[in-house]
């Protein structure tokens, strides 16, 4: 399967067209440390952390290198961007496509967007582009692929915006701008700040006006919000590496793992150990 790469120093962009026959390249390792946007057509299927998704119609996800990915079933006409942060970052270019904190990073934990036939047809044509760029050997086509990078990230951004914002989608554009800064100060603090307050001050407002800012658009609390991402992080390192259950809590920000298991007990309905323990032997576990 013909594999594309544009690479300039610590750069790196690459798109795989794929076919239904693809899962075991798709699945490889090597792709672990990317950014990855998959247009994912039809019928495919695929799991993200402890989520797995069918497409019912041509849908593009968003996956962070943070996120594990793994793809259960293929349909052709597939495309898979894998990029690194020294090709594009969206944290520095956040001004450019505004998308951190809705298509990555998001208190939602939705990493896609649908795309309805109008959108569908101008991605596709973007995606067609974007591999004839790979073939021109000119000195402007690392930003010509940039470019249309961001054309799809901001579409979609767009796109994310109408699909699951719901009530706060038709607020003003500053009020957008204050759910999505605190979805990304959740993800860069949620190991060293647990609480609400922590992320009030940060934004500049009382923990009590954060928290009635989420009830009015019916949102889960701020306080939910920050015990899911820390949980998820748990799931993660208790699937994906041999640290125990004590050495989690404490690269969590918990000094005291007895109470760090008491919380995933609670939230889970597992303790960190039996949680562990179900997922490999491939017994049912609560997985959201």
């Amino acid at each position: 399967m013909e594999t594309t790469l544009y690479q300039s120093k610590y750069q790196r962009l690459g798109c795989i067209p794929f076919q239904s026959d693809a899962i075991e390249l798709l699945n490889d390792s090597t792709y672990d440390p990317y950014i990855k946007i998959i247009y994912a057509p039809k019928g495919v299927r695929l799991r993200v952390d402890f989520s797995e998704h069918y497409c019912q119609d041509p849908t593009l996800f968003f996956i962070s290198p943070n996120q594990y990915l793994q793809f259960i079933e293929l349909a052709d006409h597939g495309y898979f961007i894998y990029y690194n942060r020294d090709f594009y970052c969206i944290q520095l270019h956040d001004k450019e496509v505004a998308c951190d904190g809705l298509l990555f990073n998001n208190i939602y934990h939705m990493p896609h967007t649908i795309l309805n036939p109008k959108e569908n047809e101008i991605i596709t044509v973007i995606l067609e582009q974007m591999l004839e760029e790979f073939e021109i050997r000119a000195s402007t086509q690392e930003e010509m692929l940039r470019i249309y990078l961001k054309q799809i990230i901001i579409r979609a951004t767009r796109l994310w915006k109408k699909q699951h914002l719901g009530r706060l989608g038709q607020e003003s554009h500053r009020e957008i701008e204050f759910f999505r800064e605190f979805s990304r100060l959740v993800e860069i603090h949620y190991r060293t700040k647990h609480l609400v307050g922590d992320y009030a001050d940060l934004i500049g407002v009382a923990s009590k006006t954060l928290t009635h800012k989420f009830k009015k658009f019916d949102l889960p609390s701020p306080n939910e919000v920050i015990k899911d991402r820390i949980l998820l992080e748990a799931k993660r390192m208790l699937i994906h590496t041999s640290l125990s259950a004590k050495e989690i809590a404490y690269d969590l920000g918990y000094e005291d793992p007895s109470y760090f298991n008491r919380l995933f007990n609670k939230k889970i309905g597992d303790s960190p150990i039996v949680f562990r323990k179900k997922y490999i032997e491939g017994k049912n576990v609560p997985l959201e």
